[in-house]
Order: structure tokens, then C-alpha cells, then sequence
């Protein structure tokens, strides 16, 4: 199993629809990757094309349990006096960078637009990039070291 960093680079949204009737949305994203969720920052007062151009990291396993390698965009308005606004939802999916990034030691998906939808209805796009990294790290117990192979029992 590899482990590595998966980097989301939140670049912006366009044509999002407005859910605020007074004043402008102020539009965030929730990011989940299976058990784990990030927050970005939230764009004040930017409506319906939000730029945060914001890197979200999180710590990944591949091959990993269960088989749902994707990245769930939940775009949100904060609302001061009521509950923060659903707006739309983006999905990416990332076996495939993953399995390349594991083969190579990183790979990246270019930073493009996917399309957010609410109730199966187009609601605007973001644009987003996602890089994979795998990281090296040291194991002790009955591994390699360096062409050696240590031995449990002395």
C-alpha cells in the first residue's frame, strides 16, 4: 500500500446561482475525501464567481479501503443569521491520478472546470486541480534497509 499527499488546488467558480436575496452570496467548499473533510476559505461577498486560488491537502492510501476514490465538492453560502446555503456539488474522481502518481511518484490532474449541479441541474462550474505525491516512508519491521533486510529475532 502507498501512502502520499493528494493536493486539491481550488482555483475558482463561475455562473453559480445566486441563493442570497439581499446582498451578495459569499460561496465556500466543503471537500471530502472518504472519512475526511477541509473547509476552504470563504470568498466574501464574490456571488456567483468565488476565486480563492487555495491549496487543501489531504493524507491518502492507495491501494486503500473500500473502493471510493473520489473527491465530493459541496459548494456552500455562508449565511450570518441562518443556515449556510447548499448551492451545488462537483465530483472528481481520482483512481486513476492515483494509480499513475504511485507508479511515477506524482501525477497531476491540470487544474479544469467541472460542472456543479444541484438536483441533476446544471448550477455553474469550478475549476480545480489535484496532484498526488507519494510519500516514502521508513518501515522498520522485517523491510528492506538499503539492501539488508533486518531480522526480528537477534
Amino acid at each position: 500500500m502507498a501512502i502520499g499527499l493528494m493536493e486539491v488546488l481550488l482555483v475558482n467558480a463561475k455562473g453559480l446561482g445566486d441563493t442570497d436575496f439581499f446582498g451578495g452570496m459569499d460561496p465556500y467548499v466543503l471537500i471530502q475525501y472518504k472519512s475526511q473533510e477541509r473547509k476552504s476559505s470563504v470568498a466574501q461577498g464574490k456571488g456567483g464567481s468565488p476565486v480563492w486560488n487555495e491549496k487543501i491537502t489531504f493524507r491518502v492510501e492507495y491501494p486503500g479501503q473500500g473502493d471510493q476514490y473520489k473527491l465530493i465538492l459541496n459548494i456552500m453560502d455562508k449565511d450570518t443569521f441562518s443556515a449556510d446555503d447548499f448551492i451545488g456539488q462537483a465530483t472528481i474522481y481520482v483512481e486513476d491520478l492515483m494509480a499513475v502518481g504511485v507508479e511515477n511518484g506524482t501525477a497531476e490532474l491540470h487544474p479544469r472546470k467541472y460542472s456543479v449541479r444541484k438536483d441533476q441541474s446544471y448550477c455553474g462550474e469550478i475549476e480545480v486541480g489535484v496532484t498526488f505525491t507519494q510519500k516514502v516512508e521508513e518501515q522498520y519491521h522485517g523491510e528492506e534497509l538499503g539492501g539488508w533486510k533486518q531480522s526480528d529475532d537477534y
